[in-house]
């Protein structure tokens, strides 16, 4: 398939920048690899008229969290009616917004942790009694778990918050389900297999992410086959009902009794050599290469 002149979109503006650099450079190698004619490109230093201008034919996103992955990127590219990878431009918004999106699942009655929105006014010791701890704090519009903490006492809530609140007005408090941490990538109709997370750290934090080398990624995951199968389907729900298409991953808990509970959902993954997607597609004999080929194909405008 000939995709013409394609823009590798890497950097941006948001508090995931270094990581969307090593994600855009592996996804440039591997375009290359494969006889792509792709080109890094930087919104950061580049105005993105030029995409037109220098005749980009696609582009690849592999911008994350906010001017990039949270439908204002998506938005200019349908202007500049240049077809690009993932979801559209009002799923792309709907996935970033972690409140948005629980309260679409909570509306299509799909499990996700109870949560409550914090302020400056909020009673913490309330929220903390309703919610039961430990609590996890996080902005609503943020990934890679950036601004996230974990509360174990209602007076650990405020300083949590404050910690939340540099990232985004938005802030949520979230019952943390102690379990089995769980994701799930999706590939164009496809989920695929399960990756259980382990971390010695208090949560799946930036550290173990991207930096720490006893994070452990266990595929398959351990569960039955109709479990795997039953998180599999939840996952492409989950997917589905926020109108995400193309590809992303699904990250979700499973309490002590086996009931499942929905995180999020990102629309432009990690791609670097930490990340779950490429871990999910290589265990069903996808390289990372034809990963990247295959996720450029299903770009679309619109």
């Amino acid at each position: 398939m000939s995709f013409g002149k394609v823009a590798v979109l890497l950097g941006g503006r948001s508090a995931e920048r270094e990581v969307s650099l090593k994600s855009g450079s592996m996804v440039l190698a591997a375009l290359r690899k494969k006889g792509v004619d792709a080109h890094a490109f930087d919104p950061a230093e580049k105005s993105l008229e030029l995409l037109q201008k220098e005749r980009f034919d696609r582009a690849f996103i592999a911008l994350h969290g906010r001017f990039g992955e949270d439908g204002t990127v998506q938005g200019v590219l349908e202007w500049l009616r240049i077809p690009y990878t993932g979801s559209g431009v009002l799923a792309s918004a709907l996935a970033m917004d972690k409140l948005r999106a629980k309260r679409i699942w909570q509306a299509e009655k799909l499990p996700t942790p109870p949560w409550e929105v914090l302020g400056k006014d909020t009673n913490f010791r309330v929220t903390a009694r309703r919610l039961g701890l430990p609590v996890m704090v996080k902005p609503a519009s943020e990934g890679s778990s950036i601004g996230m903490s974990k509360a174990r006492a209602a007076d650990a809530l405020d300083e949590a918050y404050a910690l939340a609140a540099n990232y985004d007005k938005v802030v949520l408090a979230e019952k943390f389900i102690e379990g089995t941490e769980l994701t799930g990538a999706i590939l164009g109709e496809e989920a695929l297999p399960l990756i259980r997370l382990e971390t010695p750290r208090e949560f799946y934090d930036y550290e173990a992410k991207y930096v720490a080398n006893d994070t452990r990624y266990v595929i398959p995951a351990g569960l039955t086959e109709k479990k795997e199968a039953e998180l599999r389907a939840l996952c492409l729900d989950a997917f589905r009902v926020l109108g995400c298409t193309g590809w992303g991953r699904v990250d979700l808990m499973l309490d002590k009794r086996g009931r499942p509970y929905l995180l999020e959902v990102n629309t432009s993954p990690g791609m670097t050599d930490h990340s779950l997607v490429p871990m999910a597609a290589k265990a069903v004999g996808l390289s990372y290469e034809d990963l990247c080929v295959k996720i450029l194909e299903k770009a679309h405008v619109g």
